[in-house]
């Protein structure tokens, strides 16, 4: 069989996995990027090229939560400053660390992604349960949140697999209580980050198109039709899929390196 061909298959295949994860679990970047580098992607390329395929699926998904982020208060759209600072120096760190250097980094960057993709739903139950102040209404909170998610900005535009753990625990320190606001307010900022990560890779010729292409289209074909399959299967079930994913895949780069 023409080697394109399965290459172009089996990155489609991942991206709409990716894409049905996605809508019931989250995580689907556990499954895009370890892809392209098992294809033979260098994992900068890989990683690139990852951020911009998976960045339109974001799009559907903060749609979704767009009643919580109409009562968003206004103070907290300043945490888009640092957001997309911060994103565009984690994409110019990955452009500017050498191929070989991020290699290494590679099992560890999925290891740790993996580990906070783990422990969301343990989060999530005692964000979901917990009251707090709403400090948010606070100087002095505002400028430690916006200081926090400067370093969760430059992580997701280096890498971004497990930003949304980052910043829903973050949000919950902060004060916030919904805790549908607040996913609401983790895709929000996430977009904001791989958005402008994502623009720098494309005008740094970072991307390889033809997965950018097949990738898209698989993700968002997989959010919208494959939803039903994998609300058949189960959240718990596709949670698990993933981890253990994410862990064979760290373990087989371990091995191989």
């Amino acid at each position: 069989m023409n080697e394109n061909l399965v290459h172009g298959a089996v990155s489609f295949g991942a991206a709409f996995a990716a894409g049905m994860i996605n809508s019931v679990a989250g995580g689907g970047t556990l499954l895009t990027f370890p892809t392209l580098v098992w294809l033979g992607l260098p994992p900068i390329i890989a990683n690139a090229t990852s951020t911009v395929a998976t960045w339109p699926g974001g799009l559907g998904a903060m749609w979704g939560y767009r009643r919580e982020l109409g009562r968003t208060p206004l103070r907290l759209l300043a945490l888009i400053v640092p957001s997309l600072i911060g994103g565009i120096g984690g994409a110019l760190l990955l452009r500017s660390t050498p191929q070989s250097a991020f290699k290494a980094l590679v099992p560890y960057l999925i290891l740790f992604a993996t580990l906070l993709f783990m422990v969301q739903e343990p989060v999530q139950r005692v964000l979901k349960a917990r009251g707090g102040e709403k400090s948010h209404a606070t100087t002095s909170w505002l400028a430690g949140a916006m200081v926090f998610q400067l370093f969760v900005a430059l992580y997701g535009g280096y890498f971004g697999a497990g930003i949304g753990i980052l910043m829903l625990a973050a949000l919950s320190i902060m004060g916030l209580e919904d805790i549908h606001q607040m996913n609401g307010l983790k895709m929000f900022f996430a977009l904001c980050i791989n958005g402008v990560a994502a623009v720098y890779f494309i005008h740094a010729g970072m991307v390889f198109w033809p997965d950018v292409i097949l990738m898209a289209a698989g993700a968002i074909l997989g959010g919208y039709g494959g939803a039903g399959l994998a609300r058949k299967m189960g959240r718990r079930f596709v949670r698990g899929a993933v981890i253990f994913i994410g862990f064979a895949m760290a373990l087989s780069l371990f091995v191989k390196r």
